[in-house]
């Protein structure tokens, strides 16, 4: 078994991959994604579905390694900010050489702060210095480093 990828249904794919290639080194996958058949509609339960969007190459991992999938259907429904507390899934993480970097350049491209930078002892696990973000369509990005 191996993990695939992790998929972002978003309001503008173009806008918010653009922010994960520039925020994270993320690298899109060809092809561009332009689907609508009948046999999206069966799968996804969505009458009539097409979407477009990418796959982009998570960093760290090799060219084989998970993708991040930003779709946008042409019906996507809107809902409510994710919180960190809502149940299901929460967030997605990258380790950063520079949490203040990487935070100082989430806000630069259009992200948002969730919560502060905080610097903390995990017992039995060393020093962490993290913080949640938001991309541009809201959803949380959690920024992470492991050690001094």
């Amino acid at each position: 078994m191996r993990y695939g990828h992790t998929n972002l249904t978003a309001r503008d794919w173009r806008r918010l991959a653009d922010f994960y290639i520039a925020a994270f080194g993320c690298e899109p996958v060809p092809p561009e994604r332009d689907l609508g058949a009948e046999w999206l509609a069966r799968a996804t339960g969505i009458p009539g579905a097409h979407l477009r969007g990418v796959h982009l190459r998570l960093p760290g991992h090799g060219p084989n390694g998970p993708t991040l999938e930003i779709f946008t259907y042409d019906t996507t429904t809107a809902g409510a900010l994710p919180g960190p507390d809502r149940a299901g899934f929460g967030h997605i993480a990258f380790q950063v050489p520079d949490v203040h970097a990487a935070h100082a350049a989430v806000l630069a491209l259009g992200g948002s702060a969730v919560g502060e930078i905080v610097e903390v002892e995990i017992p039995g696990a060393g020093p962490l210095t993290w913080v949640y973000v938001r991309d541009p369509e809201g959803n949380i990005v959690e920024l992470q480093k492991w050690g001094a």
